[in-house]
């Protein structure tokens, strides 16, 4: 009897969070983190609580403008080099958003290496504007091609790092933010102050930044002062933007944002 082939792995879109918008006008893609390299499948639970906080908070605000919400799930739980899966698997997830609601407008929110996957899959044509949460970059290397920074023309741009982060360097979300900007004036990127990698410290107000920024990149919204700032400012002003504690308190009541 013949050896049978493995099937071929496939991404997914998770279901939507919170309740589906009758008619779907926009959509934000979810991307959890994962490892450098791994062929393994990704864990049935990926998301951190700060990306599942984020999932059901723009879930809300932005129900009646006719937002839909979904989890990525990957196909590998590794980047896996040249490969990219993760990135691959989340320029996947837009065209599946398209195929199934679409010539809608699309922000990617990732976290860690999600966060990495969402930078690079930024060129998209339906992507207007990403979100890039503790991002995992690779070190410096003479060796090694910058990552690239070319596809995020165009797009609205927000990198939010702990000064604290253990994990994944802030410098290194530092130096591609100074090379994006370079291109695009759309690029802003603040730092919470004294937290690590998960961003635990300081949740509710990354949470809030990060529904502020994208209802404003994906229907017009008009977006808080310090965004507004932070946008317009020269570097490196603007890209080290600090995170005020409570940042969202005047916010929640003016766009129905609710605690997540």
């Amino acid at each position: 009897m013949g050896q049978q082939a493995t099937p071929a792995r496939s991404a997914r879109l998770g279901k939507a969070v919170g309740q589906e918008p009758t008619a779907v006008s926009g959509a934000v893609l979810l991307l959890p983190g994962g490892e450098e390299v791994s062929a393994r499948r990704p864990s049935p639970v990926q998301a951190t609580a700060l990306l599942r906080s984020v999932g059901r908070r723009l879930a809300r605000a932005g129900r009646a403008d006719g937002l839909v919400v979904h989890p990525v799930h990957y196909r590998y739980r590794g980047w896996n080099g040249s490969e990219a899966h993760l990135a691959a698997d989340a320029s996947w997830a837009a065209d599946e958003v398209q195929r199934r609601y679409g010539d809608i407008t699309v922000c990617l929110v990732g976290q860690d290496m999600g966060g990495r996957a969402a930078l690079r899959a930024g060129g998209h044509e339906t992507v207007n504007s990403v979100v890039a949460l503790a991002p995992w970059l690779p070190e410096d290397d003479v060796a090694a091609p910058d990552e690239p920074v070319k596809q995020l023309a165009g797009r609205r741009v927000l990198i939010v790092h702990g000064t604290n982060d253990e994990r994944t360097d802030p410098e290194l979300s530092f130096r591609l933010a100074a090379r994006a900007k370079k291109a695009n004036r759309e690029v802003c990127r603040f730092e919470v102050h004294t937290d690590g990698h998960g961003l635990h410290a300081y949740r509710e107000e990354v949470v809030c930044l990060v529904a502020d920024f994208a209802m404003g990149a994906l229907f017009g919204r008009p977006l808080s002062r310090p965004v507004e700032d932070a946008l317009a400012a020269p570097p490196p002003i603007g890209l080290r933007m600090p995170l005020a504690a409570g940042f969202g308190r005047s916010l929640r009541k003016r766009q129905g944002l609710v605690r997540g």
